[in-house]
């Protein structure tokens, strides 16, 4: 496999976390990295090669003017490593919308996908995480474009976690098909078409409400960016404050720590699943190449997760399924 090219410069904690993550990921896992950024801001890098870049893309910085003025970032040249055969996928912690652009632009879109999406893995205790997406690419959707993202988010669950007909519902306000927006009614309508399943291997099952999405009913669950970005915020609240308030609650008197003693296990590994670095990233579905697109404040294991999800990704082919599956233009 040809290295996983990490943009060392992108993230809160960049570059000590990003690259304390790569090499457990190259020394551990046994996955080739390259590292790109400034190499005078790199230390402990150990044996990783670096692709010089003399340019970072702030977090707060305007994505597409950043990434057409900035042709030296780490971003840019994360993309152009893959674009130009040099690595086999990119992963970044940075600035979310320059990392799209810079993959957009760089490696270009797949053909038959007029509109990438960000597939976000939620956690479903006990069983495979539910995928959503959009979870913030296009704040504004054509229905057209989530009958693709459906397409691309089935091939998505298959390959990542093989399932073998992802089941894909539309997220509403009801599940009765009459429910929704004026957009979401017509995009029930375009998914309800049996075609574009078929391609996909998946099940359509219509739609869902946003009490499913950390359940077992569905698999794969479309909206267009705004809507998907606010629910993925809005269950990270959520958690963060029910993790939160038991650790406040089991640490009340001697009873509840003795409680939570005896339940460390139990609670720790409910922890870990729940916990966003374990996740691995978002994957940017829609470009020419593997697009992890990890969270702003990664730490060594959340990027060193990361990178194992591009190398896994790589090795399937995804991005060869996805072209396959893509929905030929009107």
């Amino acid at each position: 496999m040809l290295p996983i090219a990490v943009d060392a410069m992108g993230g809160d904690h960049a570059p000590g976390e990003i690259v304390a993550g790569a090499r457990r990921a190259a020394e551990e896992l046994g996955v080739p990295v390259v590292l790109v950024g400034r190499s005078a801001d790199l230390t402990d890098t150990g044996d990783l090669e670096i692709i010089e870049a003399s340019e970072v893309i702030a977090m707060d910085a305007e994505p597409g003017s950043s990434v057409r003025k900035m042709k030296d970032s780490s971003l840019v040249r994360a993309a152009e490593a893959v674009r130009d055969g040099q690595a086999s996928a990119m992963v970044s912690a940075g600035n979310t919308g320059a990392t799209m652009a810079s993959a957009l632009l760089r490696m270009g879109r797949i053909k038959g996908i007029n509109r990438p999406a960000i597939a976000t893995p939620i956690p479903v205790p006990g069983s495979t995480p539910t995928t959503l997406l959009d979870a913030g690419a296009n704040a504004e959707c054509k229905p057209e474009w989530l009958v693709e993202f459906a397409q691309m988010g089935a091939v998505y669950a298959r390959d990542r976690f093989g399932i073998e007909r992802p089941r894909v519902g539309l997220l509403s306000i009801g599940e009765e098909a009459g429910k929704g927006s004026p957009f979401v009614k017509e995009c029930f309508e375009l998914l309800d078409q049996p075609g574009w399943a078929s391609v996909a291997s998946a099940d359509w099952i219509g739609n869902v409400e946003g009490r499913d999405v950390m359940t077992t009913e569905v698999d794969v669950i479309v909206t267009d960016g705004f809507t998907g970005n606010v629910t993925l915020k809005t269950l990270e609240g959520a958690m963060k404050a029910l993790i939160g308030r038991l650790l406040v609650g089991i640490d009340t008197d001697d009873d509840t720590r003795a409680a939570g003693d005896a339940l460390s296990g139990v609670l720790g590994e409910m922890m870990t699943e729940l916990h966003p670095d374990s996740v691995g990233g978002a994957l940017l579905l829609g470009v020419k190449g593997v697009c992890v697109i990890s969270h702003g404040s990664s730490s060594a294991d959340a990027m060193t997760n990361a990178i194992r999800v591009a190398a896994e990704m790589v090795e399937v082919e995804m991005v060869d399924h996805l072209t396959a599956a893509a929905r030929p233009q009107d």
